[in-house]
């Protein structure tokens, strides 16, 4: 079991990225009045300071090579990311958008609000579900941190549609393809074993949720890595996905894909999303 605990005093600022801002922690309510920082504070700042870093090269890539970059955070909440990032990489660069798309329509204006008090004039609030969200033709940066289920593939799905050069989502809760695999008819033989039970299901449909993710964006011409994003003492979803377009498509990746998907019976919303005109 984790210990729980507070960081104080000057011990808080071994916890902040170089750049950030205690009156910005403090505006999104992860530091106390006080300037203190609460062990659930700590968790997520923790994972948002840890994407931050990994986002680094991208953000700096973006920056140089085009005048005005638009980055999207999907399913950005309270956007904890969002103003960190803007904070590090756009506000001083003095070009650049982020565009964070809540559905939620507290949640949009709230942090609309937080934005103009900030007087982060770059940083917008799109009110609307990721995959309706009226963007830009060309996005540049495209994140999603714990967006839930499958709204981890509409933000996979708004990068690919918008020629995004780097993709970067950490995954929450995928449950649709564990009840396809409950629904399959027939899944080859040989791997049928691996979710015949519910435990097993949940977990192989987890894993093979992110696997065809994987495997989508390879086929769309990105590098992909996958890695930890924090240790698993700040988070049990855990899983970061990172993409890096380098070419148009790779025939080879979609036929891994393919094979994939017929051997194990299911059709997850990114791949069907991908197959149907876009809106």
């Amino acid at each position: 079991m984790t210990t729980r605990r507070q960081v104080k005093g000057e011990a808080v600022r071994r916890e902040l990225l170089p750049g950030t801002s205690t009156a910005l922690l403090k505006e999104l309510h992860l530091l106390t009045r006080a300037g203190d920082l609460n062990a659930d504070s700590l968790r997520k700042l923790k994972q948002v300071n840890h994407l931050a870093n990994l986002l680094a090269p991208a953000l700096d890539d973006v920056l140089a090579r085009f005048g005005e970059p638009v980055v999207v955070d999907c399913g950005a909440g309270k956007s904890y990311l969002g103003f960190v990032l803007y904070e590090l990489f756009l506000k001083d660069a003095g070009k650049g958008t982020l565009l964070a798309v809540e559905s939620r329509p507290d949640l949009a204006r709230s942090g609309a609000e937080r934005a103009a008090r900030l007087a982060f004039s770059r940083l917008r609030f799109v009110e609307s579900p990721i995959e309706a969200a009226p963007l830009p033709d060309r996005v540049h940066l495209v994140t999603a941190l714990h967006a839930c289920d499958t709204a981890t593939d509409d933000a996979l799905a708004l990068a690919i549609r918008h020629g995004a050069d780097h993709v970067a989502v950490v995954p929450c809760c995928q449950a649709e393809v564990a009840r396809q695999l409950g629904d399959a008819e027939s899944p080859a033989a040989a791997v049928a074993p691996l979710f015949e039970h519910p435990w097993h299901r949940r977990e192989f449909g987890s894993h093979l949720t992110n696997v065809v993710r994987a495997l989508v964006l390879e086929a769309h011409g990105y590098r992909v890595t996958v890695t930890e994003l924090t240790g698993w003492e700040h988070s049990v979803k855990n899983e970061l996905i990172l993409g890096k377009k380098v070419r148009a498509s790779s025939r080879e990746a979609q036929a891994r894909l393919d094979a994939l998907l017929a051997a194990t019976g299911v059709r997850p919303k990114l791949v069907r999303a991908l197959a149907a005109p876009a809106a």
